[in-house]
């Protein structure tokens, strides 16, 4: 897929969004892309996953035993990346505010992760995904998301390969443009909801 068509996937889905917005990093944006607008569509779900499959297939030399995802933003993409790739998904969540494998998912030496996640945009939690992951004893070979808002400057420490790149600026909050600064802020995000 195209970035245009990626683009045009949350376009259709009124994903994306314009306004003033608190993402999870704490950063603020002019743009937000909703993305669980676009999971509520399971054939744009596959038809996204089923290309980010094929991109992450051509990509890697080492190809992953299991996937595992972030909640809440990854768990979709993940289990519709490892539905096409014929692989688990499992995921991490946050207990006591650190990732970590619940529900009886388990990892081990030999296991193989490519970490899936939704969008990524300063690579902090999938650092933490990551780093929750290496502490089982398996070994994180890549990660994979659908937008990559960083435009490839997010380092999250293994190859991160995206099905698309969409740079957006995003400032700290005592950086404002006075065109942003003049609209209120809104988090449409979940990272810190009480």
């Amino acid at each position: 897929m195209t970035r245009d068509e990626v683009l045009d996937e949350f376009r259709a889905a009124g994903a994306l969004l314009e306004g003033h917005f608190i993402l999870s990093s704490g950063l603020r944006s002019a743009v937000f892309l909703q993305k669980a607008k676009v999971f509520a569509d399971p054939a744009r779900t596959e038809r996204l996953c089923r290309a980010l499959a094929q991109k992450v297939k051509a990509e890697l030399p080492e190809q992953p035993t299991i996937i595992v995802s972030p909640a809440v933003g990854g768990i979709v993409p993940g289990y519709e990346t490892a539905r096409q790739m014929g692989l688990k998904a499992l995921y991490v969540e946050r207990e006591n505010g650190e990732f970590t494998l619940r529900r009886g998912f388990e990892l081990g030496p030999e296991d193989r992760v490519l970490v899936v996640e939704d969008i990524v945009s300063t690579g902090l939690s999938s650092r933490e995904c990551i780093e929750a992951i290496q502490a089982t004893g398996a070994t994180v070979i890549a990660e994979a998301c659908l937008v990559d808002r960083s435009g490839g400057e997010a380092d999250v420490g293994v190859p991160l390969i995206a099905l698309t790149q969409y740079k957006v600026p995003a400032y700290p909050a005592d950086q404002l443009p006075p065109e942003l600064a003049a609209i209120p802020a809104i988090k449409p995000g979940s990272r810190g909801l009480a």
